[in-house]
């Protein structure tokens, strides 16, 4: 069973103090992710044969406030290469802490950096499948990351993480998709929604990140998710044991 995970930026980091990571929220969630896969504390070796995991984090207070600074958004790019390096940069030293946590409670994570191996054609975006799928094979857990990509059109735009979990998704034919959020799932008036079946019915509902976000906040993430082709769970990090046990908690979209 080949499962996709996104940790929201909003999970991972403190999204309103630019460059710091949430340590707790990331090492919970490291710990869950190793209990489900039964992996050992610092030791963070691969087992061919065992349950297809790939991690997609966002960009939280690292790359958000990087790209907008350079004004490169999912929509607005730049040929500029010291701009999208200074951006690829910061989501870099993100995913070393995300690894790093990950390998902590022995998940055999290796980095998957997307400027490297992810392009944006009018045709949507290309996943690398075959780097993903080699690791996945020798039994190891590949982490992706929004990212700045090379844009056929507009020298280089933003890939969020959910677009990536989506292409990935479809791309690996994944049994399960899930989201997590700083929130237990798409709220509307405090109450999760349990299932979303079209963008307009939730549109009233669905707000903007409350910090800087270049790629769209939770309405984003649904636009996304209902792109899949199958059910895909946004949830809170409360609920991630839950997810990674094959259960559906939070919103489903469908």
């Amino acid at each position: 069973m080949t499962t996709v995970l996104k940790l929201g930026g909003s999970v991972v980091t403190q999204k309103d103090q630019p460059e710091t990571v949430d340590d707790g929220a990331l090492a919970t969630a490291a710990r869950v992710v190793g209990e489900s896969l039964g992996t050992t504390p610092d030791d963070p070796t691969a087992s061919p044969g065992g349950e297809s995991l790939v991690v997609v984090h966002g960009g939280g207070s690292f790359g958000h406030p990087a790209a907008a600074a350079h004004g490169v958004s999912a929509s607005e790019g730049t040929r500029d290469a010291a701009a999208l390096a200074d951006i690829h940069r910061a989501m870099g030293r993100l995913n070393n802490r995300v690894v790093t946590a990950l390998h902590a409670t022995g998940v055999p994570a290796l980095p998957v950096r997307p400027l490297s191996v992810v392009r944006r054609t009018n045709a949507g975006v290309t996943a690398p499948t075959a780097a993903v799928e080699g690791m996945l094979a020798e039994g190891f857990v590949p982490v992706l990351h929004g990212d700045v990509v090379v844009d056929e059109t507009a020298g280089g735009t933003v890939c969020s993480g959910d677009t990536l979990v989506v292409a990935l998704a479809d791309a690996l034919d994944a049994d399960r998709l899930g989201v997590c959020s700083t929130v237990p799932g798409v709220l509307d008036g405090g109450e999760v929604v349990p299932e979303i079946t079209g963008y307009e019915a939730v549109a009233d509902v669905l707000g903007g990140s409350d910090a800087t976000d270049v790629t769209g906040g939770m309405a984003g993430k649904v636009r996304a998710l209902l792109d899949v082709d199958g059910p895909a769970s946004i949830f809170g990090l409360d609920d991630l044991g839950r997810f990674l046990a094959a259960g559906q908690p939070g919103t489903t979209v469908r």
